[in-house]
């Protein structure tokens, strides 16, 4: 009998997440007839989602827990100190509750999947190509392929498919995905490959079931890593991420774009070897280096010191600057699409942002942004100002189910 559970691991640089969803008709009419108000959907349903926040965002890991309009939030009850750590916390969780055993299919997200245009089945031969590409994306890739191993372990027998935040810019066109130096300096094909696109999917997906007249988007996924997207009718047309996660806006301890002229000086007159460079501009730059205390974006807005301020500042100021250059991508804008952790609830970060963007006819309505509502453009505006959550745990379960042939691939 098949069993009827489908996971979802997203092992992100300073959280894990999963969500637990029903891979067959029986678990979800079993789920609802359980819970009558549960909603019913196409296949795979979901059930419940778990979060993990590892300690480097706060003093001590806190499980999150989410079952419909249910929310829960605790300590955890192990020692979680990487991801490791806490997927074996949630897999605890799970086999407390009697869930662990049942799951047959597992979807990972997996930042790097260069070339890779769809979700695929985890083989020996993926793992091999993913960890040749794990130096494009150090702080992610190897999480990413951790939690694949992990799994294998609680789970030998499910079968785990790779859905890649790459994939869904795959239809960049050359002129947004091309870079200007000679394509035979590596075994890579080179290209700019984009990144948080299963995030772009979701987003991508809910804005053409609410706002199919609202083409031309930008998206803007503003967590701890930050991106923004040029989205046209459902479709990538550009975004501010390259051949690396470390490309774009400041980010909480990356970088964002630098000029190169620079990584070339540093290497050759401050003495910085690649490695120190690496930990350097991955770990220890963006909003860390530029207050001087804190990469987390809610500690900066509570702090009252010159360096927090400037450092909300350049941000949002890089922020719309990068929104400014997807305008043009698209030729006009429709509607500008805030999600992630600071896209959902920094009402100051949206406010700044928007300050910046009157010159493309954004009218902020401040009332409506200041209570986190969905809509928060005034009337006049020529542009709508938009809060969409995303869903990346939906669109893994989605990719997850059609590759492992669980559902027909127009479901």
């Amino acid at each position: 009998m098949q069993r009827p559970y489908l996971l979802t691991v997203n092992a992100g640089s300073s959280s894990v997440r999963c969500g637990l969803f029903t891979a067959t008709e029986a678990a979800a009419a079993a789920i609802r007839q359980d819970d009558p108000n549960t909603p019913t959907g196409e296949l795979p349903e979901p059930i419940f989602g778990l979060h993990v926040e590892l300690p480097a965002t706060r003093r001590s890991a806190r499980l999150h827990l989410t079952a419909g309009a249910a929310k829960y939030s605790g300590s955890t009850r192990r020692h979680v100190v990487d991801q490791d750590t806490a997927l074996a916390e949630i897999f605890d969780w799970l086999a407390e509750r009697g869930f662990r055993t049942g799951i047959g299919a597992v979807g990972h997200r997996v930042v790097h999947g260069g070339t890779h245009d769809a979700p695929a089945l985890i083989t020996p031969a993926l793992l091999r190509t993913l960890e040749s590409l794990a130096p494009l994306a150090p702080l992610h890739q190897p999480n990413d392929l951790a939690a694949v191993h992990a799994v294998h372990r609680q789970l030998p027998s499910a079968g785990q498919v790779a859905c890649f935040d790459t994939a869904f810019h795959r239809t960049l066109p050359p002129r947004a995905h091309r870079i200007a130096v000679p394509a035979e300096i590596a075994d890579l094909p080179l290209r700019r490959f984009g990144f948080h696109g299963l995030s772009y999917e979701a987003i991508a997906g809910e804005m053409l079931r609410i706002a199919p007249t609202e083409r031309r988007i930008i998206a803007a996924h503003l967590g701890n890593g930050a991106s923004l997207c040029a989205i046209d009718t459902g479709q990538s047309v550009d975004t501010s991420m390259g051949v690396t996660p470390l490309d774009g806006v400041p980010m909480g301890t990356r970088s964002g774009a630098l000029d190169p002229g620079l990584v070339l000086w540093l290497q050759r007159s401050g003495g910085h070897s690649p490695e120190h460079l690496a930990e350097l501009l991955w770990r220890k730059s963006g909003l860390l280096a530029l207050s001087g205390t804190s990469a987390d974006m809610r500690i900066l807005l509570d702090t009252d010191t010159g360096a927090a301020r400037e450092a909300v500042e350049v941000f949002c100021y890089r922020v719309a600057q990068g929104m400014a250059a997807m305008a043009v991508a698209l030729g006009g804008v429709d509607a500008i699409v805030f999600s992630g952790g600071m896209g959902e609830r920094a009402e100051p970060v949206r406010a700044a942002i928007a300050e910046h963007l009157g010159v493309l006819g954004v009218k902020l309505d401040a009332l409506a942004n200041g209570s986190n509502r969905p809509v928060f453009s005034r009337a006049e505006s020529t542009v709508k100002l938009r809060i969409v959550p995303t869903d990346e745990e939906a669109i893994i379960a989605r990719h997850t189910a059609r590759t492992l042939g669980l559902v027909p691939d127009q479901a």
